[in-house]
């Protein structure tokens, strides 16, 4: 399989690609999301397309710089009844968010684009639905005082691979979407690659 450049800082994304035995070097994109976020809410973007367009601006800057090379750059949101909700920026906003979800279903969406000379030659995006359980605020204080700064700020505001798995009822799809990068399809294109 072909070597990729992962235009991300996310250590969960390098551990899904090294799992799967994608050969990957990291080169971070440095894209400000927020300001696109802004740009794309004011246009009345959905989250969905937020999450395409992030992850193509993170491929295409990277791919720029590395010619020749593919790069993959992708990007995960909250989508709750067509409300984008991004990663926290403190704890208490992490709080927030928690609440805004407590006993609701959000879909998590997660898109990949893979990047070669600074255009995009391949996209996908998939999606999950999780049903939060019921929590008092006392009880989502508890469970965001066992994550650490570094995960809390890193993915959205749940490690569905570790304690985050268990604030929800009910879970339905891929996991490692939910974790940012659906694997399977990105296998799947990079296998058929010439």
């Amino acid at each position: 399989m072909v070597e990729i450049i992962l235009a991300s800082k996310s250590k969960v994304r390098k551990e899904i690609l090294d799992k799967n035995n994608i050969v990957s070097q990291v080169e971070q994109s440095n894209v400000d999301e927020d300001i696109v976020k802004e740009s794309l809410l004011k246009d009345k973007a959905s989250p969905e397309i937020i999450s395409k367009n992030l992850a193509e601006l993170k491929a295409n800057k990277v791919s720029q710089k590395k010619t020749e090379r593919l790069v993959l750059g992708a990007d995960s949101v909250i989508d709750l009844n067509g409300e984008l909700i991004s990663k926290p920026i403190n704890r208490e906003e992490a709080l927030k968010i928690l609440k805004k979800l407590n006993g609701k279903t959000h879909n998590l969406i997660s898109s990949v684009c893979i990047s070669k000379n600074g255009s995009m030659i391949w996209n996908y995006t998939d999606r999950a639905r999780l049903k939060m359980k019921n929590f008092t605020e006392e009880e989502l204080s508890v469970y965001l005082s066992k994550v650490s700064d570094e995960n809390l700020y890193a993915y959205n505001v749940y490690q569905i691979e570790g304690e985050g798995r268990n604030l929800f009822l009910d879970i339905d799809g891929d996991e490692d979407t939910i974790m940012g990068l659906p694997i399977k399809k990105l296998k799947e294109y990079l296998s058929n690659y010439k």
